[in-house]
Formats: structure tokens, sequence, C-alpha cells
């Protein structure tokens, strides 16, 4: 691939960016999901086209903090080019795709992250990375579960306290009601997070090839496409990973979806303010761990959650190692 590139190529590769960011939201339905169809309050034909709509919009209420992260934060954006891009999209399909296939709940947002990383290290060595930049998205692979766990964690306490009077039907039925607008702000976050790492490798193409002029910035058609490639993924569903999220790590009543939700949602709107492309389904998953956690701990299926924590470990090194390997092959193939 050139250093200049024509429109066909071009295009081709923005198609590979909205093809990762519809598996993203395949892959990640799951995430924004999962809780309101394993309690039963929505149908999972209906709770796809609740949380698709969500993830449309999340672009009008968040800004573009972690689009400008993924940019230009993981790696120099000096070292990017065609087959960096490429390179990097093929590690993160491909893991997603086998995670997908296994019904692994890993990390899209790592998987991206690795590959660029891998490709970029491919192409310049160790000094392609922006240190300070996946340093602080490294940490927050501890972080974000650790975070929606506490949080979830404290809200069933206070719930609970809450409804100490209330018999269990009407906690139930309000609880129901209540997980509509929990579900709703996980998707909103979910969107405003997930869908602005496609933008970063979109606009970050665009700039390398001079499209952007001497200014970074992220099109506004960019954000459109994105945001839309993402809510068209969520519709297809991902039920293998619905079930692994929803029901195998622990049994979830309404309140505790409720909580989980809303814990999880609150971590995602933090880290996305602060530009930080934490990982929905780490995030997610600590929440529902913490829910189950605060009945007891025999209540969470500890062999399922440390699964998933192995799948967390290997993302970033996995998608980096394939994204390495794509772009010495097409070097090789030039």
């Amino acid at each position: 691939m050139d250093a200049t590139l024509g429109l066909p190529v071009l295009t081709i590769l923005i198609a590979v960016a909205l093809l990762f960011d519809f598996l993203n939201g395949l892959h990640d339905a799951a995430n924004s999901i999962a809780t309101i169809v394993s309690t039963r309050v929505l149908r999972p034909q209906y709770a796809v086209f609740w949380a698709a709509f969500f993830n449309f919009i999340a672009f009008a209420v968040f800004g573009l903090h972690v689009a400008n992260t993924i940019g230009t934060g993981i790696i120099e954006p000096a070292v990017v080019d065609a087959t960096v891009i490429f390179a990097a999209l093929v590690g993160a399909i491909v893991w997603n795709v086998i995670t997908w296939a296994l019904g692994i709940p890993s990390s899209s947002s790592h998987a991206l992250i690795g590959g660029l990383v891998g490709a970029g290290m491919a192409k310049a060595g160790i000094s392609a990375a922006v240190w300070s930049g996946l340093t602080k998205t490294l940490l927050a692979i501890v972080l974000s579960p650790l975070v929606g766990f506490l949080l979830a964690l404290v809200l069933v306490a206070i719930v609970s306290w809450l409804s100490v009077r209330s018999t269990p039907f009407a906690v139930d039925r309000a609880f129901r009601i209540l997980q509509f607008a929990s579900a709703s702000l996980y998707s909103l976050g979910h969107g405003g997070n997930d869908a602005q790492k496609t933008m970063g490798i979109i606009a970050v193409l665009l700039y390398s090839q001079g499209h952007l002029g001497d200014t970074f910035e992220i099109p506004f058609w960019v954000v459109l496409a994105c945001q839309s490639a993402m809510a068209l993924g969520t519709l297809m569903g991902g039920w293998r990973i619905v079930r692994t999220m929803g029901l195998r790590i622990t049994k979830l009543t309404p309140m505790q979806g409720f909580c989980a939700e809303t814990g999880g949602a609150a971590t995602l709107f933090i880290a996305t303010y602060l530009g930080v492309p934490v990982s929905t389904t780490h995030t997610i998953t600590g929440a529902i761990v913490g829910v189950g956690a605060a009945r007891r701990l025999s209540a969470v299926r500890w062999n399922v959650a440390s699964s998933i924590v192995y799948a967390w470990v290997i993302t970033i090194p996995a998608s980096a190692a394939v994204a390495a390997a794509t772009y010495w092959i097409v070097q090789i193939l030039k």
C-alpha cells in the first residue's frame, strides 16, 4: 500500500474500519442488553432495538475525547499509514470473531488498541507507542471493572436499605420499570465510548493522507457513519455472549439488573468524559459480579468469571500479534 492512497483504496480501508465497528456492536450488544434480557424485562428482539437507538444517539450527548485519544494517544500519528491501519483492524477483527464464536465477552476496545500497538511497533519498533496515553488505557483495564464492581455493590446496599419496608412484589415491579432507564443509560455510555474508537481510527487515517489539513479533527460524516455501524451491529444481537453475561455469571433480579447497569453506566460516563477508551465489557462484567457478590460470594460462578478474566489478559497481546503478522505479510507481498 502506497503512502498516498487513491480514493478506491482509501474507501476500502474506511469500509474495513466500519466493519470492525459493526462487529464491535454485534460483539458488545450483550453489554447493553444482557441484564434487561436475563431479568425478562424486555424480550431480546425488543431489547436490541432499545439498545441500538441509544447507541446511535450517543454522539449528541458526549464529546469526542475518546476518539482523539485513539487517534493521537496510542501510537504516534507520524507512524500511521494505510498498512498500519489495515493490519490493526485485521488484528482486532480476527480476535473479535474468535471470541464471539466461542461466546467469550472479551474487549473489542482492547482488541483495537492491541491491533494499533502491534501494527505500529511492527513498523517503527517500541518508539511507535505514545506511552502516556497507552499507560492510561492499560490502567483502565484494571480500574474499569473495579469501579463498576464497587459502584454496583454500593447501589445494591443503598437500594436494599431504601426498599426494606416494601414487599418483594412492589420492589420487583418498580425495578422492572427503572431498568428501562438504566439500560438506556448503559447503552448511551456504550455508544459514546465504543463508537468513538473507530472514529479515531478513520480520522487518523484521513489525517495521515492529508485529507484533514494540518489539524487533527473528527469530521461529522465519520461520527454519523461510526454511530450507524455500531447501532446496526447491536441490532444483529450477539446471543452467545448475552447468555454468558446475563445468565452464567450470576442470576439477576430486576433490582440487581438496575444496579449493575447504573453502576456500569456511571463508570462509562466518567471514562468517556475523561477521554479514556475503557472496555464496556470489563465494566459491565465487573458490575454484574458486584451485584452477585452483594447477595453472597457463592452466588457468583467464579469459574466463569475467571475464564473471562483470562480472555481479558490475552486480548491485547493476541490482537497485537495478529496485527504485527498482518503488517509483515503485507510488506512481503508488496
